[in-house]
């Protein structure tokens, strides 16, 4: 490998280690937001859409949501590109053995990477679709009534099936991809190099488990109400 692909490959590499930390920032801002939908009904269908409507007129949070998709899109293709680019060199590592003593996780991002896209594809299209384009019904106090269009997506087991798998792939995918950051950005350093292990661990489990007890919680305490 020449020395231009060499700095092609490590610039790839950052720029998918900033746009992946920063939609890290983003997971705990949406996680934040959504465990709304765990109060009281009532209260819940109140906070929640008051906290959407907030998001949607906000100006700084409109700039911050276009540096989130432009994040995504970045973050998709140089993840494709070096997944591509690993591949051609798969050899190497059957040879030295590091396919054999990394993580499972760690060899198949492509996958997971690919599961977590069909699942965000379903998600714009049932909620950010709706919410922007759609014809929403208002609730009491003059919002779009996304809580009603969010509980009514989780009262089918197979989609909170669905979105609870997608939910521990994208957790296999911080815990390679915190580490791979870390290392990308030069902070994986011996010295701090089990805080940053425990500190991946613990936001990746509770992103995962923050993120799947929503659909969960929502189908077990309201499916009986809506049927």
């Amino acid at each position: 490998m020449d020395r231009k692909t060499n700095t092609s490959t490590l610039m790839r590499k950052t720029l998918m280690a900033l746009t992946g930390l920063f939609l890290c920032f983003f997971l705990v801002i949406h996680l934040l937001g959504n465990l709304q939908l765990l109060l009281p009904a009532e209260q819940a269908k109140g906070s929640f859409n008051g906290y959407s409507q907030l998001l949607s007129g906000n100006i700084f949070i409109k700039i911050i949501s276009y540096v989130l998709y432009a994040s995504i899109i970045i973050h998709g293709i140089d993840a494709l590109v070096i997944t591509l680019k690993n591949k051609k060199t798969a050899g190497k590592y059957a040879i030295d053995g590091r396919a054999a003593t990394s993580k499972w996780y760690s060899r198949n991002m492509g996958i997971l990477g690919t599961l977590i896209l069909i699942f965000l594809v379903f998600h714009f299209k049932d909620f950010w679709y709706q919410y922007k384009f759609g014809t929403l019904p208002m609730d009491e106090a003059g919002h779009k009534d996304l809580y009603t269009i969010v509980i009514a997506a989780y009262q089918d087991w197979w989609y909170v099936l669905f979105y609870v798998l997608s939910m521990f792939a994208l957790g296999y995918h911080l815990l390679h991809g915190f580490f791979s950051a870390a290392r990308s950005l030069g902070l994986y350093h011996p010295k701090y190099v089990t805080w940053v292990r425990n500190f991946g661990k613990v936001y990746s489990y509770a992103i995962t488990f923050g993120f799947a007890i929503i659909p969960i919680y929502v189908y077990l305490t309201q499916h009986v109400v809506w049927n």
